[in-house]
């Protein structure tokens, strides 16, 4: 899935947490926020796509997830919290090589030629891995080592980048063909910046073969670049990018445009990123993986990047001039984006109230976050209760009607957009900090569902009263309107 990751050290973060957010930008995916109790997670697990059954352990924690509302495909749970304070958000999509690619083929479903012979299940994927993996760890390390079990055992069909987080630690993890996988752990310091490729420049194997400090990796995989040549560079350090990755002309419309303007706003002075003699282009192969930020970075900064669309660039789709690289670059916030999660743990807090999902639907440009704490045992049902058909009376249908009126009329109406993505952030955190402090004094856990109805209710305000405004704004600027004036 055509996905944007951002993730967050504790160090890099305006307030000590630890940050992991994603677009998850399917196929227009109609989405819901639900939490998912422990008697409901399932002990026995098949896939759709790779029909392929699973045994899981006895043991789950609830935990919250963004599910397809059409099932027809599978869970696609995309992202959650579960109730030891973990996050995940899988997956991003990634690429590789040909040679990756041989060397260890995907493991795709084979369905029987004839009635002698059995379907071939294939491996695991998008579709699974939240259920398979986020009710049973209890720190972003778990959540590294059981996808790596689950990997090595049953394989996978496809490539994906996976993010795991507790209040001290953020983990990368990618997977490499059918079976081997990578993970490198995100210094404090340091956000880093994922746009549908290969990402991880840099691991060290004598860590990952020995304390495991900050990498990981499949048993066998040092024998594996090894046996197949792929240690590609020259200066005697091993680059996963450049071993395990690819290079194609499509990735430089598609992918490093996005890692390119990502870095571009939170290193500004770091890289010279436009202009003649530029450090990175739009079209770099080498832009890091992470960067320490040149400040902290914000809950709204992560929106606002994972919105973004080369504002103040001649790539901007919106721009008014008629310029030749407008639009030619796939931006970040996309017309088709299901959900957006950003995942905050909070280190400063009490357990009960550490885990916020600031969530919102629809395209990111237009939407704003409404904001969950997870530690609950169901969400208000203008979150959670979403069906197939176009609602005035969900967050979901609310937030993708918003894009649609709006996108149309861009210059009559991005500024309705911007007081109403202010509105939903300046309340959510308003909300935060006074349930926060309420919980403090009153240890009262019915403080935490008055919280998020109250954010709930707030976001149905706000969103409601957008979108009275873009309807009359919309129909005024319609093709069929006539004036006798026009004569």
């Amino acid at each position: 899935m055509a996905c944007t990751t951002i993730l967050v050290g504790k160090k890099a973060s305006y307030d000590g947490s630890t940050m992991i957010a994603r677009n998850d930008d399917g196929s227009y995916d109609v989405k819901k926020l639900i939490i998912v109790d422990s008697k409901d997670q399932p002990r026995k697990y098949k896939s759709v796509i790779g029909q392929l059954e699973i045994e899981l352990p006895d043991n789950p924690m609830k935990y919250s997830s963004t599910p397809c509302v059409n099932t027809n495909r599978g869970i696609w749970a995309a992202n959650g919290i579960n109730e030891a304070n973990v996050a995940m958000t899988a997956t991003e999509t990634i690429t590789t090589n040909a040679i990756v690619m041989g060397a260890d083929p995907m493991v795709r479903f084979k369905k029987a030629k004839t009635k002698k012979e059995k379907d071939i299940p294939g491996g695991i994927g998008e579709e699974d891995l939240v259920v398979l993996v986020l009710p049973y760890i209890h720190s972003a390390r778990e959540g590294v080592e059981r996808l790596g079990m689950l990997l090595e055992k049953y394989g996978t069909y496809e490539s994906n980048g996976i993010a795991f987080s507790d209040q001290d630690e953020v983990w990368w993890m990618e997977t490499i063909g059918g079976h081997h996988w990578i993970a490198k752990r995100v210094k404090d310091d340091e956000y880093v910046i994922m746009p549908n490729q290969f990402g991880l420049d840099n691991f060290d194997f004598d860590d990952a073969y020995g304390d495991k400090k900050e990498n990981m990796c499949s048993s066998d995989l040092k024998e594996f670049v090894e046996k197949y040549h792929l240690d590609m560079n020259n200066d005697g350090n091993f680059n996963p990018r450049i071993a395990f990755g690819s290079h194609s002309d499509s990735d430089h419309v598609y992918n490093t445009p996005r890692a390119w303007f990502m870095a571009r706003y939170f290193n500004p002075r770091t890289y010279k990123c436009d202009g003649d003699n530029a450090d990175f282009t739009p079209e770099s192969d080498d832009i890091p993986w992470a960067l320490v930020p040149e400040r902290k970075i914000t809950v709204e900064d992560v929106k606002y990047i994972l919105s973004s669309y080369y504002q103040g660039t001649p790539y901007n789709p919106h721009a008014k001039a008629d310029n030749p690289k407008k639009g030619i670059y796939r931006p970040i916030g996309i017309n088709r984006t299901g959900v957006m999660a950003i995942l905050q743990i909070r280190g400063y807090v009490p357990d009960a109230i550490k885990s916020i999902e600031w969530v919102c639907f629809g395209p990111n440009p237009f939407n704003a976050c409404v904001r969950m704490y997870t530690n609950v045992s169901k969400f208000p049902k203008y979150i959670s209760e979403v069906g197939m058909d176009v609602s005035t009376e969900n967050f979901y249908w609310g937030s993708r009607l918003i894009g649609s009126l709006a996108d149309p009329y861009y210059g009559y109406c991005i500024q309705m957009v911007e007081r109403y993505q202010n509105a939903m952030a300046y309340q959510g955190h308003e909300i935060v900090n006074r349930f926060d402090n309420k919980f403090i004094e009153t240890k009262d856990i019915k403080v935490i569902d008055e919280a998020n109805e109250e954010a709930s209710a707030m976001a149905k305000r706000e969103t409601t009263s957008i979108i009275n405004n873009l309807v009359r704004e919309s129909s005024v600027r319609m093709k069929v309107g006539y004036s006798r004036a026009d004569n």
